[in-house]
């Protein structure tokens, strides 16, 4: 029998991410989604349904989401649904909860501080979208309990190539047409 757990939300960050490292050095981070459903009863009243959900990355996605998001902004999140118990240290008794595990993402609304365009960010070469759609990324934040790292730059651009100037003279039977 196949198997298949994939989710996608599109929502607004309830709260900055935290970010923390494990022993490995891999770094995790935690933050909360509230994602929106709107629907009509059976009277033709409009009703808004939030749901809170528990998001983590990890690796570069988890410094990457640290470092650019904060509470408010819309983040779009694909990735798995994940399944944790405990016990409750207080009360004895078996507790769990579900949770979203980050495969991708992409910011959502545009860059802070610029009007807003509803655009989407736009993917890099390995699926995850860390570019915003104007080719720069939003302001950095800075990652806690860890010293900040390099910078994400955007890829140098060749100079434009410069209009002939009175360098090169060319006369009309140089030219092979």
């Amino acid at each position: 029998m196949a198997n298949y757990n994939k989710i996608i939300l599109v929502g607004n960050l309830t709260r900055d991410p935290q970010l923390k490292y494990l022993p490995s050095q891999m770094a995790i981070v935690e933050f909360g989604l509230a994602v929106n459903h709107k629907y009509k009863t059976k009277t033709g009243e409009e009703r808004d349904e939030v749901l809170f959900i528990d998001v983590s990355a990890f690796g570069k996605t988890a410094e990457v989401l640290n470092q650019y998001c904060t509470k408010g902004k819309q983040l779009l999140v694909e990735g798995r649904l994940k399944y944790d118990t405990w016990e409750d240290k207080q009360g004895g008794g078996k507790r769990s909860k579900h949770s979203v595990v980050v495969d991708n993402f992409q910011f959502l609304g545009g860059r802070e501080g610029a009007p807003q365009s509803g655009g989407q960010g736009r993917d890099d070469q390995q699926g995850r979208g860390y570019e915003s759609d104007a080719g720069e990324a939003p302001a950095p934040r800075p990652a806690a309990g860890r010293p900040p790292s390099r910078p994400v730059q955007a890829p140098a651009r060749p100079a434009p190539e410069q209009p002939f100037g009175d360098e090169q003279q060319f006369k009309e039977d140089d030219i092979p047409f």
